[in-house]
């Protein structure tokens, strides 16, 4: 991973991680209030030679003396000190006990010896460091002169007495509050890692790339009020979900700009990641571009284009095939702009072979002759063969990728399925991508004043002639452009 992909990873579980943080703090905070308070108070003592000579004397005993220093320090600890101290101050509790609660030490190349002694009672404390020193002067003197012959060549005298604390050494609050904020922080980062490593969904093109090299020809953000007004033509003609869409159209050309497949079959890995709405915006985007389209609804099975446009699907698609009607009474024309649409028509028992059969392969050309582009809604590559079988009579395919929702294992088993019939991938389409965060896609550069929906036009008007009828007829098809034919015509 590089920086890059880091940097999007605590973006994209950034609350965790603040969680994770803040009950690191909560614990810290805590553990310091549960925390029965304890005192530390600490005593010194100095190490002396006794008696007086020359320099050289005086260096060899200062050498003496720090050698001594660190049995004594070892001595602190040891019965010989802890139990006259028990039996004076009347303690509950054995040497060995108290021996942990004691602390003795010295400093390099010192003949000081530093005992911090720790205590639930501050004044406790106090006294038994008090007298620990005093012990250890004893316990000294007493080692060194055993047989009470003169004086001992060591002397120790206390040069800080013990004070009772005015504050506990610990709980630190700071500390454990600093120490938890530390550990909550280390294990969010963590869990941040391990669930990107575990998420296997794919959030944006570098999610994309780790499965196919087909181009990004499209992303379309989410927007929230897509679900209850999902048209281009009821947004502002400025927002960035009308522009997403404008760019996408743009996009499919360049795409196409070798082949010049005029028919576009528009499908997607599992259901619900927005297909349908994308292949009906890509072909109002097209009609208003000027050119003359035609969108099909080849989604057998759950057809959605005509409650987007609120036309009737009583026939349509089915009708065709099965020879009940001309394609021509069958076409309806929706909005100002040139964009025709074939419903699915009565859903039948057998998509599949429907859609693979000459008929489709036969209509598609048609379509093909007479208008400048014809957009397919196809149903999702998993679940049915439908779109795998149809891709054999289109020019292209678009494959709309939901973020957030696809895993990575699925677009691999749709794109291999696509691959196996030798479909011509013009690109993938992200859609649902965020508005914010690090997968964002925006277009707020041409975001604008204007938040007034385009005006809407259904069916319901009076019919006109469709392009192919202008053409000539499904049988006998002229030569003629489909974008020289008058619209508005009525018959």
């Amino acid at each position: 991973m590089l920086l890059n992909d880091y940097l999007r990873v605590l973006r994209r579980s950034w609350l965790l991680i603040a969680v994770a943080a803040l009950v690191g703090l909560l614990i810290g905070g805590a553990a310091s209030i549960l925390t029965k308070p304890s005192y530390t108070s600490e005593t010194q003592l100095f190490v002396s030679i006794q008696g007086s000579g020359s320099v050289q004397e005086l260096q060899q005993g200062n050498t003496f003396s720090q050698a001594r220093v660190q049995s004594y320090v070892k001595i602190v600890s040891s019965p010989v000190v802890l139990q006259p101290v028990i039996d004076t101050l009347g303690l509950p509790s054995t040497a060995e006990d108290l021996s942990k609660r004691i602390t003795a030490s010295t400093d390099v190349n010192t003949v000081l010896i530093n005992i911090a002694v720790t205590d639930p009672s501050p004044v406790q404390a106090s006294a038994i460091a008090q007298a620990v020193g005093k012990s250890l002067i004893v316990s000294v003197d007493a080692l060194e002169n055993p047989g009470k012959k003169g004086t001992s060549p060591v002397s120790l005298s206390i040069t800080k007495p013990a004070e009772a604390p005015a504050s506990p050494s610990a709980p630190n609050t700071k500390i454990n509050l600093l120490l938890g904020l530390v550990v909550g922080l280390m294990l969010g980062l963590a869990g941040a890692v391990v669930r990107n490593l575990l998420d296997n969904r794919i959030r944006s093109e570098g999610d994309l790339r780790r499965i196919t090299e087909a181009p990004l020809i499209g992303g379309i953000a989410f927007d929230q009020d897509a679900m209850k007004r999902p048209l281009l033509t009821q947004s502002s003609t400025h927002s960035p979900r009308a522009e997403s869409f404008r760019q996408l159209r743009t996009n499919l050309q360049f795409a196409n700009v070798s082949r010049h497949a005029k028919s576009v079959l528009v499908t997607s890995s599992v259901p619900g990641e927005g297909k349908s709405t994308t292949a009906t915006n890509l072909a109002i985007a097209l009609a208003q571009a000027g050119q003359t389209v035609c969108l099909v609804d080849a989604d057998l099975r759950r057809p959605m284009v005509n409650e987007y446009l609120s036309l009737d699907r009583g026939v349509g698609l089915t009708t065709a095939l099965v020879g009940a009607t001309d394609v021509n009474d069958l076409l309806q024309q929706w909005g100002e702009d040139q964009l025709y649409v074939l419903t699915s028509g009565q859903i039948p028992p057998n998509p599949s072979e429907l859609l693979g059969s000459d008929e489709m392969g036969q209509l598609v050309a048609r379509l093909e002759e007479a208008f400048d582009v014809v957009v397919i809604d196809a149903p999702p590559l998993l679940p049915v063969t439908d779109a795998a079988v149809l891709s054999q009579h289109v020019g292209g395919v678009m494959v709309v990728v939901g973020s957030q929702r696809l895993r990575q294992q699925e677009l691999q088993r749709a794109l291999d399925a696509l691959r196996l019939v030798e479909a011509n991938v013009l690109g993938i389409v992200m859609n649902r991508l965020p508005a914010k965060g690090p997968d964002a896609y925006s277009y707020s550069y041409y975001a604008g004043d204007d938040h007034k929906p385009n005006r809407s036009v259904n069916s319901r008007k009076t019919r006109q002639a469709t392009p192919i009828e202008e053409y000539g007829s499904l049988h006998e098809p002229s030569r003629r452009s489909a974008s020289t034919f008058p619209v508005g015509r009525s018959r």
